[in-house]
Parts: C-alpha cells; structure tokens; sequence
C-alpha cells in the first residue's frame, strides 16, 4: 500500500510497507510541466538525487499495540532488554507518526469545516494511548531510564502538537471549550513532566535548550528501529575507464591535428600560435561532452546507487536495495504507464522522471517479532519552484455590479504514478494529482484507476 502526502510546506512524502513480502519492485514516475522549463542540463540526475531526495527505512508494525505488548513481555522477563528497548521505540516513533498525519489531517480541513467531534477523537485517542504507555513503569534501573525518555518526548511532543492545534483552531464561542481543554491537557503533562523530574530547571526556563534535548531523544528513539544505511554509488570504476578513453581519444584528435598544422604551417608562427591556441580549447570543450556522452551510453539502463541496510541493534545487514533515475521520454514508457496518463500532446511535452528500486529483505535477520519495514521517501520540489515565475496572474470579476481585481498566484499540476510489485503479487498502481505553487505544496488527489 503506498500512501502520499505532505512532509511539509513544499516536500511531499511516498510511504510503502513491504509486508508478506522480500522483495519489491517499485517504479515513481513524476510528470513536470514543460512550461517550467525543467532540463536535463539545468538540474542532472545526479543532483536531483541527492539534493532533492531522503529516505527513512524502519520496522514497522500494522498492530499497533503490538510493540507495547512486547515491551510488556520484556518487562516481565520473557523478552530480553533489546526487545523491551526496540518495541517501546517502536511505539513511541509510530505514535508520533500517527500523531502527525491526524493534525495535519485536522489542519487540511477548511477552518469552516472543522468540527469539535474530529477534534475531540484524536484528543481521546492520544490520551488513550499515553494511558496504555504508563501503565506499567519498569524497575529495572537501565529499562527504566529508556522508559523515562520516550515517556519525557511523548509527553512534551502530545503538548506541542496539541498547542499547535490551538493555533489553527478559529476563534469563536463554539470552539472556546475546546481550546480550553486542549490547553488543560498540555498543563498536565507539564506537570507530569516535572513531577517525574525528566528535565532540569534550566531546561525548562531555556526553550532553545529543551528543543535541543527533544531532539536529541527524538534520535534516541529512532536509533533502534531506524535502518542504518550504507550506500555507494555505481559505476565508479567504469567512470574512470570511460574518463581514461575519453581523455585518450581526444588527445589522439589533437595531437593528429598539431602534427597536420606544423606540416602546413611550418615553423613557429603567429598563425601556428593561433591555431594550436583554437586546437587545444576544442580539446577542453569536447572532451567534458565526449566523457558524458560515453558515460550516459555505457550506464543506460543500469542501477546508480546501492543501499545496504544494517539493524543499529546487531549489526547485521538485513537488506539491501539498488537504484535509478533518469529523464525518460513520453514513447519510452511501459504501456500501462502510457494508459494511465493518457495520450495528449500536451502531456507528450512534459518533463517525466522516473525512479526505480528494487528492495530485497532478508525478514529472518530482523529484531525478533517484526517482519515489516515501513520506508518513506521524501521529494523537495525546491528545485522546482525556483523555475516557477514569481509574478502573479490577475483575475477579473464583477461585485455588486463594479469591477474588482484579484491577485492569484499562479499553480501548476503534476501527475505522480507510482507501480507497485511486490514479490508473488500483482502490479498495482496509483495515480495522484499534484498541486503546486511557489510556495508550497497546495492539495495532493489521489484519482481512482
């Protein structure tokens, strides 16, 4: 199951879980407009890669009590202390996550649309979960002070959200109990806060210093669920050979060319000068081009970057994922892809990325009692609104008989395709319709195949 969505302002967000499967094959296919003028030679391969993509690969678990009762089993001796560590970890990241996705839910709802009844379920739902999470405090010195971490950030985190919440929420006498609760709610786990003695006292008068706790113990808590990963990129070795003949070829080129000038020029001369002068920067210019040229032919179709991930906690490798992204070509995709975005002019004009990955993992290395990993792979459209016009477009309309002019800021829609296949199963595939303006990620559909 993939699911899209916005990691902030102009970043959108892929999440897939490999679940009763090893292997998956995964192909985003992102279609720009042309009128942005998105080129090849403006913003490589390469650089969008690196510059405008991230991942996050970690376990991952569709029960979600399940981590806290492992947690529970290990407390009680029947799992060792790396399970307890893992499983509360586990909790604690999917219980931020999920806490994320309902208020960014709540605040993709028009202010006039927003009801107390949507607020008030994921309200009773983060207390509800907090509540499980306190109800057994282990007593063993090194479990409990793990404990007391993710206790501390959940806690401060639940708040911080929820005061974010408050922000949004519109004034009106409708919606002051509701405010009036949330902030009651935020108070308490205050004073939870400071009645277990998580943080100091000038921690808590210095904001700029219980930001940078936060985040440490939010590394904390991802550090052993979160994959680590060791990657390379491919092809190195082939670089230097093709760079090798390239250079070779072109100095073949120059000498030959030096040899035919002093036979028809003679001896030293200003014209000899001149010539060698337009031979040798040729040379600079064509051998850059050559190089590339050689290069794209060689790696067409081959992967450019190999990931291995290692559990933080053993050490072990437990999967491994190789890489593509290219510039393709309306006529050079798959037919179903074709189908799906529909055979227009205008579309055969647009700029397509494609992303491929192929991910193999090896479930039985994995933490005991997980065989799911959830990835998300993070795009930046920052190199996209940079080529987007600044100025805005105007819009004419009749008022209470009188012409008014309205500023708009001007939109563009992107396609994403993304095909998913997983091992044993068939191909299935989404489609989504992006909008985007220059500041921001404007609204994400999912359209019905």
């Amino acid at each position: 199951m993939i699911t899209v969505d916005k990691q902030d302002a102009i970043t959108l967000k892929i999440a897939h879980v490999m679940a009763n499967s090893k292997k998956l094959d995964l192909d985003v296919f992102l279609f720009i407009p042309n009128e942005l003028g998105m080129k090849s030679h403006l913003i490589s391969e390469s650089d969008f890669y690196y510059d405008s993509m991230s991942q996050k690969r970690a376990y991952f678990s569709n029960e979600t009590l399940l981590p806290l009762v492992h947690s529970r089993l290990a407390k009680r001796g029947r799992l060792s202390n790396t399970q307890y560590r893992v499983s509360l970890s586990l909790f604690a990241y999917q219980y931020a996550m999920a806490l994320d996705k309902a208020i960014a839910t709540l605040k993709d709802t028009t202010k006039e649309e927003l009801t107390a009844d949507e607020i008030d379920e994921v309200i009773e739902l983060a207390i509800d979960i907090l509540r499980k999470l306190r109800r057994s405090v282990p007593f063993e010195e090194n479990l409990k002070r793990h404990y007391a971490n993710i206790d501390n950030y959940l806690s401060w985190y639940t708040g911080q959200k929820f005061l974010e919440l408050v922000v949004y929420i519109p004034n009106g006498k409708a919606y002051t109990p509701l405010k009036e609760r949330l902030i009651t709610i935020v108070e308490k786990e205050q004073a939870h806060r400071n009645l277990n003695n998580y943080n100091s006292d000038q921690v808590r008068k210095d904001a700029t210093r219980l930001s940078n706790k936060m985040r440490l113990l939010r590394r904390l808590i991802e550090h052993p669920i979160v994959l680590q990963v060791k990657m390379t990129s491919m092809g190195n070795n082939t670089k230097r050979f093709i760079k090798g003949i390239a250079t070779g070829l072109v100095m073949l080129f120059v000498t030959s060319a030096v040899i035919l000038a002093r036979d028809y020029l003679g001896e030293i001369t200003a014209s000899f000068i001149l010539v060698m002068s337009v031979i040798y920067a040729l040379r600079e210019v064509f051998k850059d081009d050559l190089r590339d040229i050689m290069w794209r032919w060689i790696q067409r179709g081959k992967p450019k970057w190999r990931r291995r991930f290692i559990d933080a906690t053993t050490k072990k490798e437990v999967g491994k994922k190789i890489e593509w992204l290219d510039y393709i070509t309306f006529e050079k995709l798959p037919d179903r892809i074709k189908n799906i975005r529909k055979k227009r002019v205008v579309q055969r004009e647009e700029e397509i990325l494609h992303y491929r990955a192929i991910t193999e993992m090896a479930t039985s290395k994995f933490t005991s009692g997980y065989d799911q990993t959830r990835e998300t792979l993070n795009i930046n459209f920052r190199a996209l609104t940079r080529l987007m016009d600044k100025s805005n477009n105007r819009f004419y309309k009749l008022k209470d008989g009188q012409v008014v002019k309205e500023s708009l800021e001007k939109r563009h829609l992107l396609n994403l395709i993304i095909k998913e296949h997983n091992k044993g199963s068939d191909a299935v595939y989404y489609r989504w319709k992006i909008i985007l303006s220059r500041s921001k990620i404007v609204d994400i559909e999912q359209i019905p195949l």
